[in-house]
């Protein structure tokens, strides 16, 4: 084998094995909330969809991921306390009136605020 090779070869292993640690260890953000509880990791990621489009002026759409945020957060707190959890249920609630009166910056925070107390969940 070369020495060209055999660096090529070593190159690739070190890659494998760094993907292979790397997305054995992601928890998904903080405390592990979203390998912890499936409804919670789906309120984030809905959460982040409405806080994004909030951001571009999207005020229907903020609607449309901020409800299907809150029906997660709904059913994890069927099988969780956390008061991280309740704020953001309340954030969210927040997010959809305002994102309906057509307010997309202000629903843009409250979306923000909400996906921010999820991944505080642990």
């Amino acid at each position: 084998m070369h020495v060209s090779q055999l660096k090529g070869s070593l190159w690739i292993s070190m890659l494998a094995l760094t993907l292979v640690v790397g997305c054995s260890s992601y928890s998904g953000g903080k405390g592990g909330s979203m390998a912890g509880n499936p409804h919670v990791a789906e309120a984030i990621a809905h959460a982040q969809e409405a806080e994004d489009h909030g951001g571009k002026g999207h005020a229907d759409q903020v609607v449309t991921h901020a409800e299907v945020s809150l029906q997660h957060a709904q059913a994890a707190k069927k099988e969780m306390s956390n008061p991280h959890l309740d704020v953001g249920i309340a954030e969210l609630g927040e997010a959809i009136t305002h994102g309906k009166a057509g307010h997309a910056a202000v629903a843009y925070g409250h979306a923000k605020s909400a996906g921010m107390h999820f991944k505080e969940i642990k």
